[in-house]
């Protein structure tokens, strides 16, 4: 007998989460079923996906958990936590895109081994986590990730509020934050994800070093990665095309969580 498809609710329909639903609807991804969805104004979630094959439920962030096997988080980062607790409480799958706040609660990975949870990363923007994960297994000795966007890619961040630099007006690349992958996660919530992704594919938030560049001369999410270690070096970069509905994130991102969700029932998967 074949088993039944896993169910799968998404938490969030901007351009990620939209685009994940869609493509769940559409049968794209082979033995999941999309069965809910959450977002903040839920009559307009209603209308979004009226027209879909088969239409998700509407339901509050926290009965999702309640209702899916996998839940796949595309909130706002301030409503990470709740949610992600729901799901680890019921031992379910977490697919988070607000990878920075997982580092500012480390508790919710400790939880989630005690309940048999399991938290799934995607990707992202980013390139050759799976080359980070191999070289961890021996000893890593650097990692730097040097990210460049527009500037209107990383407008209203906090750490430019914050530290009052404004970049409305620039006529050349600046850059923003020097430090590391924890700090980046933290100053930029909505931006840098991908330095969270590889901080915990690697050596951590404190040891790997992180650079955003707010480039008005380029029209691309740049992201390029430098790794030293026992078994070899690597230089990798990525130049994704940002997202039309949300400059903030790239256009690969959803892909990425879809790929992921396929990855997680295919017959045959390559990479590490």
């Amino acid at each position: 007998m074949a088993n039944k498809p896993l169910r799968v609710a998404v938490a969030g329909l901007g351009a990620i989460g939209m685009r994940t639903a869609q493509a769940l609807d559409a049968g794209q991804v082979p033995d999941m079923r999309l069965v809910a969805v959450s977002a903040h104004d839920r009559d307009r979630a209603r209308e979004r996906v009226a027209g879909f094959a088969a239409p998700p439920d509407v339901l509050p962030l926290a009965e999702l958990a309640a209702a899916a096997d996998i839940v796949v988080e595309c909130a706002p980062a301030a409503v990470f936590a709740e949610l992600a607790a729901t799901v680890i409480e019921r031992a379910g799958c977490l697919v988070p895109l607000s990878v920075g706040a997982l580092l500012a609660h480390p508790d919710l990975i400790d939880r989630a081994s005690e309940t048999g949870a399991r938290i799934v990363v995607p990707t992202g923007a980013l390139i050759g986590l799976d080359t980070v994960r191999a070289m961890a297994e021996g000893d890593i000795h650097e990692v730097t990730l040097t990210t460049r966007k527009p500037p209107g890619g990383l407008a209203g961040a906090p750490h430019l509020i914050e530290n009052g630099i404004d970049i409305a007006n620039l006529t050349q690349p600046l850059c923003v934050l020097r430090g590391t992958a924890r700090q980046a996660a933290a100053g930029f919530p909505a931006n840098v994800n991908v330095a969270a992704a590889l901080a915990l594919a690697g050596i951590g938030p404190d040891r790997t070093r992180v650079e955003v560049w707010a480039d008005p001369t380029i029209d691309r999410n740049i992201q390029s990665v430098s790794i030293v270690s026992d078994s070899g070096e690597a230089t990798m970069t990525m130049n994704n095309v940002p997202s039309p509905e949300n400059p903030r994130t790239g256009r690969i991102v959803a892909n990425s969580v879809i790929a992921t969700l396929r990855r997680m029932t295919a017959t045959l998967v390559a990479g590490t």
